[in-house]
Protein backbone atom coordinates (compact mmCIF):
# COMPACT_ATOMS: atom_id res chain seq x y z
CA UNK A 1 0.00 0.00 0.00
CA UNK A 2 2.89 2.46 1.14
CA UNK A 3 4.26 1.45 -2.36
CA UNK A 4 1.37 2.05 -4.74
CA UNK A 5 1.15 5.67 -2.28
CA UNK A 6 5.00 7.03 -2.81
CA UNK A 7 4.07 5.96 -6.59
CA UNK A 8 0.69 8.31 -6.85
CA UNK A 9 2.90 11.03 -5.10
CA UNK A 10 6.29 10.67 -7.34
CA UNK A 11 3.94 11.06 -10.59
CA UNK A 12 2.96 14.99 -9.84
CA UNK A 13 6.77 15.62 -8.48
CA UNK A 14 7.73 13.69 -12.01
CA UNK A 15 5.72 16.17 -13.94
CA UNK A 16 5.78 19.37 -11.80
CA UNK A 17 10.00 19.10 -11.91
CA UNK A 18 9.45 18.44 -15.99
CA UNK A 19 7.41 21.48 -16.53
CA UNK A 20 10.35 23.53 -14.58
CA UNK A 21 7.79 23.93 -11.61
CA UNK A 22 8.94 24.56 -8.19
CA UNK A 23 7.49 20.93 -6.47
CA UNK A 24 5.46 22.19 -3.19
CA UNK A 25 3.26 20.31 -0.96
CA UNK A 26 -0.10 22.37 -2.41
CA UNK A 27 1.05 21.55 -6.19
CA UNK A 28 1.62 17.67 -5.46
CA UNK A 29 -1.71 17.32 -4.15
CA UNK A 30 -3.83 19.40 -6.09
CA UNK A 31 -2.26 17.75 -9.45
CA UNK A 32 -2.79 14.45 -7.74
CA UNK A 33 -6.06 15.39 -6.91
CA UNK A 34 -6.96 16.24 -10.42
CA UNK A 35 -5.83 12.82 -11.53
CA UNK A 36 -8.03 10.88 -9.21
CA UNK A 37 -11.24 13.04 -9.87
CA UNK A 38 -11.05 13.66 -13.72
CA UNK A 39 -13.34 16.77 -14.59
CA UNK A 40 -13.75 18.04 -11.03
CA UNK A 41 -14.70 21.15 -9.99
CA UNK A 42 -12.42 23.67 -7.70
CA UNK A 43 -14.84 22.58 -4.92
CA UNK A 44 -14.08 18.71 -5.49
CA UNK A 45 -10.53 19.63 -5.44
CA UNK A 46 -10.29 21.35 -2.66
CA UNK A 47 -12.12 18.90 -0.96
CA UNK A 48 -9.64 16.34 -2.08
CA UNK A 49 -6.56 18.50 -1.34
CA UNK A 50 -7.36 18.72 2.42
CA UNK A 51 -7.56 14.99 2.75
CA UNK A 52 -3.86 15.17 2.93
CA UNK A 53 -3.44 19.04 3.72
CA UNK A 54 -6.59 19.59 5.79
CA UNK A 55 -5.11 23.42 6.45
CA UNK A 56 -4.97 24.54 2.99
CA UNK A 57 -6.48 27.56 1.86
CA UNK A 58 -8.84 28.08 -1.01
CA UNK A 59 -6.30 30.54 -2.32
CA UNK A 60 -3.90 28.02 -2.57
CA UNK A 61 -5.85 25.49 -4.58
CA UNK A 62 -7.08 28.48 -7.01
CA UNK A 63 -3.35 29.35 -7.52
CA UNK A 64 -2.33 25.76 -7.93
CA UNK A 65 -5.03 25.47 -10.63
CA UNK A 66 -4.52 28.21 -12.31
CA UNK A 67 -0.41 27.53 -12.96
CA UNK A 68 -1.26 24.20 -13.95
CA UNK A 69 -3.62 25.40 -16.45
CA UNK A 70 -1.14 27.68 -17.13
CA UNK A 71 1.94 25.57 -17.96
CA UNK A 72 -0.19 22.99 -19.89
CA UNK A 73 -0.24 20.18 -16.98
CA UNK A 74 -4.03 20.83 -16.30
CA UNK A 75 -7.02 21.27 -19.18
CA UNK A 76 -9.63 23.23 -17.94
CA UNK A 77 -13.09 22.91 -19.74
CA UNK A 78 -15.84 24.47 -19.10
CA UNK A 79 -18.97 23.18 -20.77
CA UNK A 80 -22.15 25.83 -21.22
CA UNK A 81 -23.75 26.36 -18.18
CA UNK A 82 -21.68 24.57 -15.80
CA UNK A 83 -18.42 25.96 -13.62
CA UNK A 84 -14.73 25.42 -14.40
CA UNK A 85 -13.89 21.37 -14.38
CA UNK A 86 -10.05 20.65 -14.81
CA UNK A 87 -8.62 17.26 -16.15
CA UNK A 88 -5.02 15.72 -16.36
CA UNK A 89 -6.28 14.11 -20.28
CA UNK A 90 -3.95 17.00 -21.91
CA UNK A 91 -2.66 17.41 -25.48
CA UNK A 92 -4.38 14.78 -27.28
CA UNK A 93 -7.60 17.13 -28.27
CA UNK A 94 -9.88 15.03 -27.32
CA UNK A 95 -13.59 15.77 -26.77
CA UNK A 96 -16.72 15.87 -24.07
CA UNK A 97 -19.77 13.66 -23.60
CA UNK A 98 -22.06 16.14 -21.35
CA UNK A 99 -25.20 14.81 -20.01
CA UNK A 100 -28.02 17.29 -19.80
CA UNK A 101 -29.56 15.69 -16.61
CA UNK A 102 -26.99 15.02 -14.24
CA UNK A 103 -23.89 16.84 -15.60
CA UNK A 104 -21.81 13.73 -16.05
CA UNK A 105 -18.85 14.51 -18.41
CA UNK A 106 -17.35 11.81 -20.71
CA UNK A 107 -13.66 12.07 -22.27
CA UNK A 108 -14.02 11.08 -25.81
CA UNK A 109 -11.46 10.64 -28.56
CA UNK A 110 -11.79 12.84 -31.78
CA UNK A 111 -14.59 12.61 -34.47
CA UNK A 112 -13.25 9.61 -37.22
CA UNK A 113 -14.89 9.55 -40.47
CA UNK A 114 -16.38 12.69 -41.99
CA UNK A 115 -16.11 15.32 -39.22
CA UNK A 116 -17.37 18.58 -41.49
CA UNK A 117 -17.71 20.60 -37.97
CA UNK A 118 -13.99 20.04 -37.18
CA UNK A 119 -13.48 22.35 -40.06
CA UNK A 120 -14.44 25.62 -40.14
CA UNK A 121 -16.55 26.97 -43.34
CA UNK A 122 -13.96 30.18 -42.88
CA UNK A 123 -10.84 30.12 -41.53
CA UNK A 124 -10.47 34.34 -41.67
CA UNK A 125 -6.89 33.71 -41.81
CA UNK A 126 -6.23 31.53 -39.03
CA UNK A 127 -4.14 28.98 -38.61
CA UNK A 128 -6.44 26.70 -37.08
CA UNK A 129 -4.74 24.46 -34.05
CA UNK A 130 -7.69 22.65 -32.18
CA UNK A 131 -11.51 21.99 -32.16
CA UNK A 132 -13.00 21.68 -29.05
CA UNK A 133 -16.36 19.88 -29.93
CA UNK A 134 -19.13 19.06 -27.23
CA UNK A 135 -21.56 16.25 -26.97
CA UNK A 136 -24.87 16.77 -25.20
CA UNK A 137 -27.56 14.16 -24.34
CA UNK A 138 -28.66 12.22 -21.74
CA UNK A 139 -26.05 9.34 -20.38
CA UNK A 140 -27.43 5.82 -20.00
CA UNK A 141 -28.76 6.52 -16.91
CA UNK A 142 -30.92 9.37 -16.78
CA UNK A 143 -32.44 8.12 -20.71
CA UNK A 144 -33.01 5.17 -18.58
CA UNK A 145 -34.64 6.99 -15.98
CA UNK A 146 -36.49 9.50 -18.97
CA UNK A 147 -37.86 6.59 -20.89
CA UNK A 148 -41.49 5.97 -20.74
CA UNK A 149 -42.27 2.74 -18.78
CA UNK A 150 -41.61 -0.10 -20.53
CA UNK A 151 -39.39 1.50 -23.22
CA UNK A 152 -35.80 0.90 -23.58
CA UNK A 153 -35.59 2.97 -26.82
CA UNK A 154 -35.30 6.75 -27.54
CA UNK A 155 -38.13 8.19 -28.45
CA UNK A 156 -38.17 9.41 -31.74
CA UNK A 157 -39.27 13.04 -33.66
CA UNK A 158 -42.12 12.60 -36.16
Amino acid sequence: MAENKDRHESEPTAALRESSLRVTKQRVAVLAAVCDHQHADTETVIRAVRENLPDVSHQAVYDSLHTLTEVGLVRCIQPSGSVARYERRIGDNHHHLVCRSCNLIVDVDCAVGQAPCLTPSRDAGFVIEQAEVTFWGLCPDCAESAAPSGSTEPASAV
